[in-house]
């Protein structure tokens, strides 16, 4: 049967009907090892107990009121980001696409209300990516998703990750900030190293001008830390979140220091669905769970167990992977065959991984993955490794 969606995410054959904890099934009864979890999203596994008891609880009460009237769940989950962090303000939106834009705006609007009307401009680093809507993408102006989209200047530059020196050459006095990914998802999980980061911030400090860090993927907990700003030692100025925000459950957010937060006066932004009460009644379940003591800890442990074991297997296997890279339970790998071919042959052994930039790929378990798991996609991986023929074979 033809399929009334667009085309633009292809034609998926594979299809699932339910899912728990680190597996889903497909209506047949297949159970397979989920290592993508919604792409991050899903960061405690398919229908947590403590999650699906919160969304419940919530929608018996109500579901939406719009931000014209105060919401509880809303700001007890902007007050913990606050307390976590180093924000002193949180806008909620839908997305992380739509998180990125408001801090965007943000941006611009800071230096207009210092009277630096001329501070538009904004420099995103090579390899990134920061969403799909117009302005994220011409941040990120990655030739294969900007084609037939973008006309004319849309103020945004890019420069070289990690080459300071391009950065430095690129303000200009029409510059208001830079954004980047502390760890690049789509380009290949790649961990921005620490001394440019303290780079960039001295530089955005001396420049007068705004750091923001894009964590939709990195953060809650993936780094082992809430956000992995706080592994690396730099805080920004203004923060992304999403995806494993809600666990499942859209959300977004951009968390914003006093002085930035200040000139977003009533009318200046808005969103009609976001920080809805159901959103963060989840947000707020998932905060308590990955913010219990011990639970980040454990987290960390079975990606030590993850990163070992990966090691070998590279080590093993060099006409198949040449390098892991990534930080805690956002890990890539890189491919010397197919990238595109490995996460097939992966797929066949039922372990779900996700493609990204570099010819590599991504593996991003839930964060309460257990031991046995993990030793499972080990096990798979090796196996598709084992039988991938030598060169020359």
């Amino acid at each position: 049967m033809t399929s009334a969606l667009m085309s633009n995410y292809g034609n998926p054959e594979l299809e699932f009907d339910h899912g728990k904890g680190c597996y889903l099934f497909t209506p047949t009864g297949e159970r397979y090892l989920d290592f993508t979890m919604g792409i991050a999203v899903n960061c405690l596994g398919h229908c947590h107990p403590y999650l699906i008891a919160a969304l419940h609880e919530q929608s018996q009460k109500i579901w939406h009121s719009s931000n014209l009237f105060r919401i509880p769940q809303t700001e007890r989950l902007a007050s913990r980001l606050v307390e976590m962090t180093f924000a002193h303000r949180v806008f909620f939106s839908n997305s992380g696409t739509e998180a990125v834009e408001a801090g965007f705006k943000f941006m611009r609007r800071y230096h207009y209300s210092r009277g630096d009307k001329q501070r538009v401009r904004i420099i995103a680093l090579t390899q990134s990516f920061h969403g799909r809507s117009l302005a994220p993408l011409a941040a990120s102006a990655n030739p294969l998703h900007v084609e037939g989209f973008l006309t004319g200047d849309p103020g945004f530059d890019q420069v070289t990750w990690g080459d300071i020196a391009a950065l430095r050459a690129a303000i200009t006095e029409q510059t208001a900030g830079v954004i980047l990914e502390p760890i690049q998802g789509e380009g290949g999980i790649r961990v921005t190293p620490f001394a440019y980061l303290r780079q960039v911030r001295e530089l955005c400090d001396e420049k007068g001008i705004l750091l923001m860090f894009d964590e939709v993927q990195s953060g809650v907990g993936r780094s082992g830390f809430l956000y992995a700003y706080q592994a690396l030692g730099v805080t920004p100025d203004l923060l992304a979140s999403a995806k494993g925000l809600g666990g499942g459950f859209p959300i977004g957010a951009c968390l914003a220091s006093e002085r930035v937060a200040a000139p977003m006066v009533a009318g200046t932004h808005g969103s009609t669905f976001g920080g809805n009460p159901l959103a963060t009644a989840v947000g707020n379940a998932v905060l308590d769970v990955i913010m219990a003591p011990g639970f980040l800890e454990e987290s960390m442990r079975r990606a030590s167990q993850l990163h070992d074991g990966l090691a070998d297997i590279i080590t093993n296997n060099p006409h198949v992977l040449s390098e892991q890279t990534g930080m805690g339970l956002m890990i890539g790998l890189k491919c010397v065959i197919s990238n595109t071919d490995f996460v097939a042959a992966l797929r066949e052994d039922r372990l779900l991984v996700v493609k990204a930039g570099g010819n590599s790929l991504r593996l991003l378990p839930p964060l309460n993955v257990t031991q046995e798991e993990v030793e499972q996609a080990l096990a798979i991986i090796r196996n598709a490794c084992a039988a991938w023929p030598a060169k020359g074979h």
